[in-house]
Protein backbone atom coordinates (compact mmCIF):
# COMPACT_ATOMS: atom_id res chain seq x y z
CA UNK A 1 0.00 0.00 0.00
CA UNK A 2 1.01 3.62 -0.45
CA UNK A 3 1.94 5.99 2.35
CA UNK A 4 -1.50 7.61 2.10
CA UNK A 5 -3.27 4.24 2.28
CA UNK A 6 -1.14 3.13 5.23
CA UNK A 7 -1.86 6.33 7.11
CA UNK A 8 -5.60 6.22 6.48
CA UNK A 9 -5.76 2.57 7.52
CA UNK A 10 -4.08 3.23 10.87
CA UNK A 11 -6.11 6.41 11.38
CA UNK A 12 -9.36 4.45 10.91
CA UNK A 13 -8.12 1.69 13.22
CA UNK A 14 -7.30 4.15 16.02
CA UNK A 15 -10.50 6.16 15.81
CA UNK A 16 -10.77 9.83 16.56
CA UNK A 17 -9.66 9.92 20.19
CA UNK A 18 -6.03 8.89 19.64
CA UNK A 19 -3.44 11.39 18.37
CA UNK A 20 -1.42 9.73 15.61
CA UNK A 21 2.07 11.20 15.25
CA UNK A 22 3.57 10.22 11.88
CA UNK A 23 7.29 9.70 12.53
CA UNK A 24 9.21 10.95 9.50
CA UNK A 25 12.81 10.32 10.56
CA UNK A 26 14.93 9.41 7.52
CA UNK A 27 12.03 10.02 5.13
CA UNK A 28 12.04 12.88 2.64
CA UNK A 29 9.82 15.91 2.31
CA UNK A 30 7.74 14.49 -0.55
CA UNK A 31 6.89 11.44 1.57
CA UNK A 32 5.99 13.70 4.49
CA UNK A 33 3.67 15.70 2.25
CA UNK A 34 1.95 12.53 1.09
CA UNK A 35 1.08 11.63 4.68
CA UNK A 36 -0.05 15.17 5.51
CA UNK A 37 -2.22 15.34 2.39
CA UNK A 38 -3.78 12.04 3.49
CA UNK A 39 -4.80 13.63 6.80
CA UNK A 40 -1.75 13.60 9.09
CA UNK A 41 -1.92 16.57 11.43
CA UNK A 42 1.08 15.68 13.62
CA UNK A 43 4.64 14.97 12.49
CA UNK A 44 7.39 13.52 14.69
CA UNK A 45 11.10 14.04 14.14
CA UNK A 46 14.05 12.64 16.09
CA UNK A 47 16.92 14.91 15.10
CA UNK A 48 17.16 18.69 15.08
CA UNK A 49 19.35 19.11 12.02
CA UNK A 50 17.30 16.77 9.84
CA UNK A 51 14.05 18.40 10.94
CA UNK A 52 15.33 21.91 10.30
CA UNK A 53 16.29 21.05 6.73
CA UNK A 54 12.98 19.37 5.97
CA UNK A 55 10.79 22.00 7.59
CA UNK A 56 12.34 24.67 5.35
CA UNK A 57 10.59 23.24 2.30
CA UNK A 58 7.72 21.21 3.80
CA UNK A 59 5.15 23.89 3.00
CA UNK A 60 2.39 22.30 5.08
CA UNK A 61 0.65 23.36 8.28
CA UNK A 62 1.27 20.62 10.83
CA UNK A 63 1.91 20.17 14.55
CA UNK A 64 5.60 19.40 15.01
CA UNK A 65 6.76 16.96 17.70
CA UNK A 66 10.33 16.34 18.79
CA UNK A 67 10.41 12.74 19.95
CA UNK A 68 14.17 12.09 20.04
CA UNK A 69 16.76 12.82 22.71
CA UNK A 70 17.53 16.52 22.95
CA UNK A 71 20.96 17.86 23.83
CA UNK A 72 21.09 21.14 25.73
CA UNK A 73 23.25 22.79 23.07
CA UNK A 74 20.36 22.41 20.60
CA UNK A 75 17.49 23.73 22.70
CA UNK A 76 17.35 27.12 20.95
CA UNK A 77 16.73 25.41 17.62
CA UNK A 78 14.27 22.98 19.18
CA UNK A 79 12.16 25.77 20.65
CA UNK A 80 12.02 27.50 17.28
CA UNK A 81 11.16 24.34 15.37
CA UNK A 82 8.77 22.33 17.52
CA UNK A 83 5.31 22.78 19.00
CA UNK A 84 5.66 19.89 21.47
CA UNK A 85 8.91 18.45 22.81
CA UNK A 86 8.17 14.95 24.08
CA UNK A 87 11.60 14.00 25.41
CA UNK A 88 12.33 16.20 28.45
CA UNK A 89 14.13 14.04 30.98
CA UNK A 90 16.15 16.23 33.36
CA UNK A 91 16.10 19.51 35.27
CA UNK A 92 19.19 20.59 33.34
CA UNK A 93 17.38 20.20 30.02
CA UNK A 94 14.19 21.76 31.37
CA UNK A 95 16.12 24.82 32.60
CA UNK A 96 17.77 25.27 29.19
CA UNK A 97 14.40 24.97 27.43
CA UNK A 98 12.80 27.46 29.79
CA UNK A 99 15.56 29.98 29.12
CA UNK A 100 15.36 29.48 25.33
CA UNK A 101 11.57 29.73 25.34
CA UNK A 102 11.71 32.96 27.36
CA UNK A 103 14.18 34.43 24.86
CA UNK A 104 11.80 33.50 22.03
CA UNK A 105 8.74 34.93 23.78
CA UNK A 106 7.16 31.47 23.81
CA UNK A 107 5.67 29.05 26.30
CA UNK A 108 7.08 25.70 25.19
CA UNK A 109 4.78 22.71 25.57
CA UNK A 110 6.57 19.57 26.73
CA UNK A 111 6.12 15.99 27.84
CA UNK A 112 8.33 14.32 30.41
CA UNK A 113 9.93 11.12 29.15
CA UNK A 114 9.93 8.40 31.79
CA UNK A 115 12.39 5.50 31.70
CA UNK A 116 10.09 3.09 33.48
CA UNK A 117 12.05 0.00 32.42
CA UNK A 118 15.32 1.57 33.66
CA UNK A 119 17.13 0.83 30.40
CA UNK A 120 20.65 2.25 30.60
CA UNK A 121 20.80 2.81 26.83
CA UNK A 122 17.66 4.94 26.78
CA UNK A 123 16.90 8.46 27.91
CA UNK A 124 14.14 9.27 30.36
CA UNK A 125 13.80 10.26 33.98
CA UNK A 126 13.74 7.42 36.49
CA UNK A 127 10.54 6.98 38.43
CA UNK A 128 12.05 8.06 41.75
CA UNK A 129 13.17 11.36 40.20
CA UNK A 130 9.90 12.15 38.41
CA UNK A 131 8.25 14.19 41.17
CA UNK A 132 11.27 16.47 41.47
CA UNK A 133 11.35 17.09 37.72
CA UNK A 134 7.62 17.84 37.63
CA UNK A 135 8.02 20.40 40.43
CA UNK A 136 10.92 22.00 38.57
CA UNK A 137 8.90 22.24 35.35
CA UNK A 138 5.89 23.63 37.22
CA UNK A 139 8.06 26.45 38.54
CA UNK A 140 9.39 27.31 35.07
CA UNK A 141 7.52 30.30 33.65
CA UNK A 142 8.01 29.38 30.00
CA UNK A 143 7.29 25.65 30.08
CA UNK A 144 3.90 23.96 30.05
CA UNK A 145 3.71 20.30 31.01
CA UNK A 146 1.16 18.48 28.85
CA UNK A 147 1.76 14.88 29.91
CA UNK A 148 4.15 11.92 29.86
CA UNK A 149 6.02 9.90 27.25
CA UNK A 150 7.57 6.44 27.36
CA UNK A 151 9.55 4.27 24.95
CA UNK A 152 9.01 0.61 25.82
CA UNK A 153 11.80 -1.95 25.52
CA UNK A 154 12.01 -3.80 22.21
CA UNK A 155 10.97 -7.15 23.65
CA UNK A 156 11.02 -10.25 21.43
CA UNK A 157 7.47 -10.86 22.63
CA UNK A 158 5.57 -7.60 22.34
CA UNK A 159 3.07 -8.64 25.03
CA UNK A 160 5.85 -8.11 27.57
CA UNK A 161 5.31 -4.36 27.06
CA UNK A 162 1.81 -4.52 28.49
CA UNK A 163 2.63 -4.28 32.23
CA UNK A 164 4.81 -1.21 31.59
CA UNK A 165 2.10 0.50 29.55
CA UNK A 166 -0.42 -0.31 32.27
CA UNK A 167 1.86 1.15 34.94
CA UNK A 168 2.37 4.31 32.88
CA UNK A 169 -1.39 4.75 32.49
CA UNK A 170 -1.84 4.43 36.25
CA UNK A 171 0.88 7.02 36.84
CA UNK A 172 -0.64 9.35 34.24
CA UNK A 173 -4.12 9.06 35.77
CA UNK A 174 -2.79 9.82 39.26
CA UNK A 175 -1.02 12.95 38.06
CA UNK A 176 -3.89 14.11 35.87
CA UNK A 177 -6.33 14.36 38.79
CA UNK A 178 -4.82 17.59 40.07
CA UNK A 179 -3.36 19.04 36.87
CA UNK A 180 -5.05 21.23 34.28
CA UNK A 181 -3.96 20.65 30.67
CA UNK A 182 -2.22 17.38 31.54
CA UNK A 183 -3.70 15.55 28.56
CA UNK A 184 -1.16 13.44 26.69
CA UNK A 185 0.07 9.94 27.41
CA UNK A 186 2.47 9.20 24.55
CA UNK A 187 3.46 5.55 24.29
CA UNK A 188 3.51 3.01 21.52
CA UNK A 189 5.32 2.77 18.18
CA UNK A 190 4.88 0.60 15.09
CA UNK A 191 5.57 -2.71 16.83
CA UNK A 192 3.61 -2.09 20.03
CA UNK A 193 1.10 0.74 19.50
CA UNK A 194 -1.91 -1.58 19.52
CA UNK A 195 -1.08 -2.81 23.02
CA UNK A 196 -0.25 0.74 24.13
CA UNK A 197 -3.69 1.94 23.03
CA UNK A 198 -5.38 -0.99 24.76
CA UNK A 199 -3.60 0.09 27.95
CA UNK A 200 -4.55 3.76 27.70
CA UNK A 201 -2.18 5.62 25.37
CA UNK A 202 -3.82 8.60 23.69
CA UNK A 203 -0.75 9.52 21.61
CA UNK A 204 1.12 6.98 19.46
CA UNK A 205 4.26 7.54 17.40
CA UNK A 206 4.18 5.48 14.21
CA UNK A 207 6.78 5.53 11.45
CA UNK A 208 7.51 2.22 9.74
CA UNK A 209 3.87 1.11 9.52
CA UNK A 210 3.10 4.32 7.60
CA UNK A 211 6.26 5.00 5.59
CA UNK A 212 7.94 1.60 5.32
CA UNK A 213 11.49 0.88 6.35
CA UNK A 214 13.69 3.91 6.93
CA UNK A 215 16.22 4.92 4.32
CA UNK A 216 19.72 5.33 5.81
Amino acid sequence: MSVAENFRSIRRELGGAIKLVAVTKNHGVETMREAIDAGATDIGENRIQEAAEKFKTLDRAVIRHLIGHLQTNKVKQAVKLFDLIQSVDSEHLAAALDKAAAASGKVQEILIQVNLAREVQKSGVLLEDLDGLIKFVDAAENLRLRGLMMIAPNFAEVEECRPLFRQMRKLFDELKISREGFDYLSMGMTHDYKIAVEEGANVVRVGTAIFGERLY
